[in-house]
């Protein structure tokens, strides 16, 4: 396997047909690699067939919800200007993420609920709020979330981030956004610098 796509040790060893499955994700890329093929080797071939948002899909379904929410919000960095202040929603994502109790899980409800409608980073913060599974909160812990929920708001904020760029910055922007989650899951920050090296701490 391609060294790239290897030591994904916070992703799981399931198959990753299995949890393209628990997600209720699907590729549109026709896979060659065995039923039993791990992440990694899926990847790897998405990866020789140019299959970038393929790539996005699966490594959605296959986070553990911290880490892909985490993911999820240095894409949604990738829609703030420099000098912009931080949207709300994704202050209270990110702030799960790094103390993820309900208290921090409630602000991330509380940031939706005064969220503009124009804001692109309230992905995140959708996670956040169904990150168990549930719709919400108080009585709409009751309900189940879809399936997938948390794996497809976290993909969308990955595409917004990959529609941001230019025509001539797409192809470069869609091999970043993949190597954030590949050095996410193999414990990095997903930090990247120019090089590829991850910079910082874990969440």
């Amino acid at each position: 396997m391609d060294e790239r796509f290897a030591n994904l040790k916070k992703i799981p060893k399931d198959p990753a047909r299995r949890l393209l499955a628990l997600a209720n994700a699907k590729l549109v890329t026709p896979l060659e690699s065995p039923a039993a093929a791990p992440v990694g080797t899926v990847l790897a071939e998405l990866a020789g067939k140019g299959a970038h948002g393929d790539m996005l899909r699966l490594l959605a379904a296959a986070l553990p919800a911290r880490e892909c929410i985490w993911w999820g919000c240095l894409a949604a960095g990738d829609l703030v200007a420099d000098d912009a202040p931080m949207p709300r929603p994704l202050a209270a994502a990110r702030a799960w993420v790094f103390k993820p109790t309900e208290e921090s899980r409630a602000a991330a409800q509380a940031a939706l609920e005064t969220a503009d409608a124009d804001d692109e980073t309230t992905l995140c913060a959708n996670a956040v709020v169904m990150c168990d599974g549930k719709l919400g909160l108080g009585d709409l812990s009751a309900l189940d979330a879809p399936a997938g929920a948390l794996g497809t708001f976290i993909f969308g904020q990955n595409v917004k981030s990959l529609a941001s760029s230019t025509a001539e910055t797409v192809e470069a922007r869609a091999t970043l956004l993949v190597d954030r989650a590949l050095d996410i899951a193999r414990g990095g920050s997903g930090r990247l610098n120019t090089a590829g090296a991850s910079e910082g701490i874990a969440p």
